[in-house]
């Protein structure tokens, strides 16, 4: 288990190197001066120098690579003022009279449009995300698992096709197609009698009563986040329960009298799981990284509509901070998946 969780955190580690050097020369090479884009159009030329040289602009850019690098990995050299002003540390050894060699938390930098730190600003914005791939998670899981069942049960009749073709439409349909579909629709066209609107984030302002609280602002987001994983789901439940149903331990179950639900949904479903909570779990890291366009579409307060605002702005180091923070979560979860797989299967045995 040590080789293996040992293993995994390696590959992962240089996919988030892959990710840093894509990213950060990819950056390097649009337009835009982030100077001008932290001071505005009218600043003059000596204060446009002093922010290139405190951003490292005036740099070579492998030697501004050095330094981002530096400013990511869990331990690197700063000077004792940008220490203070900028990072959670502790102090490990003394290089000079101004640079100390310091532990600490990654630094993200901070925004060219705000002069907020990065990292505040992504962790202020990932309670959002986090809700809304959970939410689209378990509306995914319990409707797919649900469907799958109905669809194995009912094998060859109107219900078995029609649970397939939807699934199977599912898949086709672009999560920003289908956000746009039901924003107009249930937001829109129908919004009198659903009580829902096309935007809107966890909590809506009112000028008496401060931030209220509206969960129904979650349902349009989560239910088309949730479509495409639904559709897998649906597809894994109803092969894995084809199979399992028929077991000779089944028709022994059915032979002692059982009930036909207990024996479905005790017997059969408990032993068919393993597919679709493999699935689950790898679908939720995806769901992290695809809710960006849903959360714009909707207006969802989320780390994927902060990227693309920050995008519009060309405020780089957010993109670049949302991007990173993104997959790492993604890469994290993927090892947390393969271990789950482990448990639950113990005929896997990690390597």
């Amino acid at each position: 288990m040590t080789r293996f969780l040992l293993r995994k955190t390696g590959y992962g580690l240089l996919v988030l190197l892959g990710v840093v050097v894509l990213v950060f020369f990819l950056f390097n090479v649009l337009p835009g001066d982030p100077a001008r884009l932290t001071l505005g159009q009218r600043a003059d030329v000596s204060s446009l120098e002093n922010v290139r040289k405190e951003l490292h602009l005036d740099q070579p850019v492998g030697m501004q690579f050095l330094l981002y690098l530096n400013d990511l990995l869990p331990a690197g050299i700063h000077t004792r003022q940008q220490a203070q002003d900028n990072l959670h540390y502790i102090t490990l050894t003394h290089i000079s009279k101004e640079k100390i060699l310091v532990l600490k938390t990654p630094y993200l930098r901070r925004s060219y449009q705000g002069k907020k730190q990065v990292w505040d600003i992504l962790t202020e914005a990932m309670p959002g995300t986090l809700l809304l791939a959970m939410a689209a998670m378990l509306f995914a899981t319990v409707v797919g698992i649900s469907l799958g069942v109905l669809s194995a049960v009912k094998q060859n009749t109107w219900m078995d096709t029609g649970a397939v073709f939807a699934s199977v439409v599912g898949i086709s349909a672009p999560s920003f197609f289908a956000g746009i579909v039901l924003a107009y629709l249930f937001g829109f066209v129908l919004s009198d009698y659903t009580g829902l609107h096309m935007t809107g984030s966890l909590f809506d302002v009112d000028p008496f009563k401060g931030r209220v609280l509206n969960l129904c602002n979650l349902v349009l987001p989560a239910i088309t986040l949730g479509i495409r994983p639904l559709a897998i789901i649906v597809q894994l439940t109803r092969s894995a329960m084809l199979d399992v149903l028929h077991q000779d331990y089944i028709r022994t179950a059915y032979a002692k009298g059982l009930s036909k639900p207990r024996i479905i949904w005790h017997h059969g479903l408990r032993n068919a799981l393993n597919p679709v909570i493999t699935a689950i779990t790898g679908w939720f890291a995806e769901l992290l990284a695809g809710a960006f366009f849903v959360e714009y579409i909707f207006g969802w307060k989320g780390i994927g509509k902060v990227t693309v605002d920050a995008l519009d702005k060309f405020d780089f180091p957010v993109v670049m901070g949302a991007i990173l923070f993104t997959a790492a979560i993604f890469v994290i979860v993927n090892i947390l998946a393969d271990l789950l797989y482990t448990l639950i299967d113990p005929r896997i045995k990690p390597d």
